[in-house]
């Protein structure tokens, strides 16, 4: 069985203008590590049933800025309710899973087996975590992502009612400022992130920023409770 080469990514500057950096590669542990440390993620592109490891690392780059979070009162008052109960690292594989379900506008998912099975490697090892949003004993929501020293890479988010996966990521915020996180990365801008707060950096102050965030010695776990 041939041995699996070392991690290679070109320089960040030659990523394409969509962002892509370089096609091939490995999912190992070993892989990603090395590829989030760099600000680089992978985005398998499927079409037609088929599957291409790809590596991104856009310029800009979207960040959510940790005590800048846009949350409406109507979410204060879902969070208020008391009708959801938090917990993080309960349950990792079932976030993952929901997060990898189509959604209702799309029939495919960019979290393949192969890439979930990857992120479940990561929080073996203590680098992938997840909130979940329980409801009346029911996973509702959930978000995850890879966390390296200070800097959190927030991967997906997925909802079965209504605002459960906001719920998660208010509380996901509250636990990485907690913690001592500096830097909170979603990667690419969309409508729906700007409406929580999200904006945009060049690549290179990104980059920055990652380096210092990645020295820090903090840790997501521990066995505080959620306190929103």
């Amino acid at each position: 069985m041939p041995s699996i080469p070392p991690p290679y990514f070109p320089p960040e500057w030659k990523a394409r203008a969509d962002g892509l950096l370089m096609v091939g590669g490995h999912l190992t542990s070993d892989w990603l590590l090395t590829s989030y440390g760099r600000g680089i993620f992978p985005w398998p592109i499927v079409e037609d049933g088929v599957e291409i490891l790809a590596w991104f690392s856009p310029d800009p780059r979207a960040v959510l800025e940790l005590d800048r979070l846009h949350v409406s009162r109507r979410l204060q008052r879902r969070i208020r309710s008391g009708q959801f109960q938090i917990s993080f690292d309960a349950d990792f594989a079932a976030v993952v899973a929901g997060c990898a379900e189509p959604r209702a506008t799309d029939s495919s998912t960019w979290i393949t087996p192969g890439l979930a099975a990857a992120y479940r490697g990561l929080h073996d090892l203590g680098h992938a975590h997840s909130v979940e949003v329980w409801q009346q004993g029911q996973l509702v929501g959930g978000v995850y992502g890879v966390a390296l020293g200070g800097y959190f890479s927030g991967e997906s988010m997925f909802h079965r009612c209504r605002d459960a996966s906001k719920v998660g990521l208010v509380y996901l915020l509250e636990r990485l400022q907690q913690r001592g996180f500096t830097l909170f990365d979603v990667q690419q801008s969309s409508p729906h992130l700007r409406s929580l707060g999200a904006i945009e950096i060049p690549r290179r102050q990104f980059l920055d920023r990652l380096g210092e965030s990645v020295e820090l010695p903090v840790s997501f776990a521990d066995n505080s409770p959620p306190t929103c």
